[in-house]
């Protein structure tokens, strides 16, 4: 990186590049905020993107946009419940649909037992184990 910087400060320096032109705005830019742009190869191992961050972002901001057809605050409040479930199944490796259809499919046990029936355990309330108090987040 340090000799690309360099490289960069050569462009001008050596008259290779014009200031006006794009590439020379480019590397102006690039120079102008070197420090900020470099800033994550202070820390060991930082991710050079934030993708991650991005796709759960991206959920919110759709069932936001979902959201503005709501009729009622019930409504409202259902699918924020729904949007909830869906991505802490992903975020447990659950296939969500699987998972809200057991749910209704055992809707008393579910009312008798709610800790049983959580994204992260149901699987073992289905096989007949009860789940461990300590896998009950």
């Amino acid at each position: 990186m340090e000799a690309l910087k360099t490289w960069l400060g050569r462009q001008f320096e050596d008259r290779l590049v014009e200031p006006n032109s794009s590439l020379g705005g480019a590397i102006a830019y690039l120079l102008r905020h070197w420090e900020k742009l470099t800033l994550f190869l202070r820390v060991p191992g930082a991710p050079l993107d934030n993708n991650l961050c991005e796709r759960a972002l991206k959920k919110a901001i759709l069932h936001r946009k979902n959201a503005l057809f709501y009729k009622t605050q019930n409504g409202a409040h259902v699918g924020d419940l729904y949007m909830s479930l869906i991505y802490t199944c992903e975020l447990c490796g659950v296939n969500p649909f699987d998972y809200l259809t057991e749910l209704e499919r055992h809707a008393d046990k579910l009312a008798a037992n709610p800790q049983h029936w959580m994204p992260w355990n149901y699987r073992q309330t289905l096989a007949g184990t009860t789940p461990p108090a300590a896998s009950l987040r």
